[in-house]
């Protein structure tokens, strides 16, 4: 069944192919994804909670903490700390998207599905699988391993060190659902200053030409939902938002983001990474 948001959206951005997006994906894991979730680190995860907000947030592990069980299961050897806003939503089985991002060579693949927690661990169910394109992604690499996760606040207001953040962070992902559709996470990057804040509780950014497939833009056509995850390299720390998003047409897509509440991290990724490397496919700013 074709998403009634990505058709929407493929229409107005002048994208004329039938059947492209969502519903072009596969359930089923290639052995080629599977051998590529076993070697990562990092698993971006995006679900949206009882109240209808959705949330982005970043699990870690060592080589092989993601690992295929057969052809429509993932296991994740690792859950969501009790300081993250994700913590307990997969108590029973929800939609997930997830994000298995490997920085320093630029690959990436996307899963959405169900998940549910089984002790210490998340069973994900397959619904679609696929690779993207590297455009924008900054290379990195870890130079130490993470530590224990901590909550650092909560709130509804940005302060000045999370607009310095967000102001000049290279790379944010983006979380959202659509009724019927269930939830993806994706990833979103350029040069420092890409993103703008706007004021307190607000932020914009500039929707890159991609693959066309108009996946995030299609479920905000239906749902304004939508969480960020913004990474601090250096720190070892995260900043989740959770708020609503609405996309501004004209000569370039402007997405405006609204925040409810954010969530302050600490020791969720790596201390210290290699300095970025920009994609040269990245805009001026």
């Amino acid at each position: 069944m074709r998403h009634p948001g990505e058709v929407a959206v493929q229409r107005r951005a002048g994208v004329r192919a039938e059947d492209h997006g969502s519903s072009r994906t596969r359930p089923q894991i290639p052995e080629v994804a599977a051998a590529f979730l076993r070697n990562q680190h990092m698993i971006v995860l995006g679900a949206t909670d009882d109240g209808g907000r959705v949330w982005a947030g970043v699990l870690t592990g060592p080589t092989g903490f993601a690992s295929p069980s057969d052809d429509r299961t993932i296991v994740l050897n690792a859950v969501p700390d009790a300081a993250d806003p994700l913590h307990g939503m997969f108590a029973r089985e929800r939609d997930i998207g997830l994000l298995a991002i490997e920085p320093h060579t630029r690959r990436r693949m996307r899963v959405n599905g169900t998940a549910v927690q089984a002790g210490d661990a998340l069973v994900v169910w397959t619904e679609q699988v696929y690779s993207n394109c590297p455009k924008y992604i900054q290379t990195r690499s870890p130079t130490s391993a993470p530590g224990t996760p901590a909550g650092l606040g909560r709130g509804t207001s940005l302060s000045d060190r999370h607009r310095r953040w967000i102001a000049e962070a290279d790379t944010f992902f983006i979380g959202t659902r659509a009724a019927g559709f269930g939830a993806d996470v994706s990833h979103r990057g350029g040069n420092p200053g890409f993103v703008q804040v706007t004021g307190a509780r607000s932020l914009e950014f500039l929707d890159y030409q991609g693959n066309s497939m108009y996946m995030t833009l299609g479920n905000l056509e239906l749902d304004p939902a939508a969480g960020l995850l913004f990474v601090d390299w250096e720190r070892g720390q995260t900043l989740q938002l959770t708020g609503r998003a609405r996309v501004e047409w004209g000569e370039r897509r402007v997405v405006r983001f609204e925040l409810d509440e954010y969530a302050h991290l600490t020791d969720t990724v790596s201390a210290g990474w290699t300095a970025p490397g920009y994609h040269r496919f990245n805009p001026p700013v």
